[in-house]
Formats: structure tokens, sequence, C-alpha cells
């Protein structure tokens, strides 16, 4: 017999606790976790009302959290950033308040050094195909266009 785990509301509710506390967690998937355990409609707001009340959901905090987090780690640019956090339903003034989480110097020097870095990896010879594969890294990244097709002429003249 395939059996389901059912949850009371005050289980639900210590367990939503444990999984914010973990890591910041943003609303959607909060909602997602709990809809998943099959909550009802009036129990999952009530369950992030009071999430919310007690700071253990903070969508401010989320956004600067994951900025920070995927700048560090995955050197991902600021389309790319904004363009996740957008999937995960942030506002766009949470998502312009995370992006000042990065300071500009930080911003370029992470991009210089991965251009450069990228483009050590590149063993193609053609120069139009070596600037195409740089370009295409790099925006994939989310950086923006402006940046990686000047920084794409510069290093490849």
């Amino acid at each position: 017999m395939n059996h389901v785990k059912t949850y009371t509301v005050e289980e639900a509710m210590r367990a939503i606790e444990r999984y914010c506390a973990y890591q910041e967690r943003c609303h959607q998937e909060v909602n997602t976790k709990l809809y998943n355990m099959r909550m009802i409609p009036e129990a999952i707001d009530n369950i992030i009302v009071h999430l919310l009340k007690h700071d253990f959901l903070n969508e401010t905090r989320f956004a600067q959290s994951y900025v920070r987090g995927k700048f560090n780690i995955k050197k991902w640019g600021k389309q790319r950033l904004k363009l996740e956090l957008k999937k995960r339903d942030i506002s766009k003034y949470n998502i312009d308040l995370a992006l000042k989480e990065i300071s500009d110097e930080d911003y370029f020097q992470t991009f210089e050094t991965l251009a450069e870095k990228r483009l050590n990896a590149i063993s193609e010879t053609d120069k139009w195909k070596k600037r195409k594969k740089l370009a295409d890294y790099l925006l994939y990244r989310g950086w923006e266009s402006h940046l990686v097709y000047e920084k794409a002429a510069e290093l490849i003249p």
C-alpha cells in the first residue's frame, strides 16, 4: 500500500521552520514544499504568515543571500541574477536591493578574471570562433552584452 505521510499544521510548521533555518528560502520554495506535504491552501497561508512574522522567511534577505552566493561561487553576471530571481517571483524592489550587494569594483574584477581564465581554456585557433566561444560563455553566465563584446574584442584582437 502506498502510504503518504500526513502532517498536522503544527508538525508542518516545525518542519518548515527547520527548512527555512537551514538556508534562506523564497516564498515560492516554501509554498511548493508545503503543497508537496499535502497542506491545504488555508494552512499554507497561515504557516507562511507565521514564518514571515517570526522572520524565518524574508524575501529581501533571500534575494541578498542568493545574489552574494551565485556571484561569488558561480560568477554570474547581473542579467542572470535578475532572471533567476524573477523566476522565483522576487519583487523588482528586492532584486534591485540585492544587486547592490555587489560592489562595482568586485563586479568588474570578477568579470576580468573570468574572461581571462576562460580565454586560456579555449583551444580554438580561428580568431572569430574563439571570440564567439568566449562571448557565448560570458553571456550564458549573465554578463551584460556590451561588456562581453568589448572584452572579447580586447582580448582577441
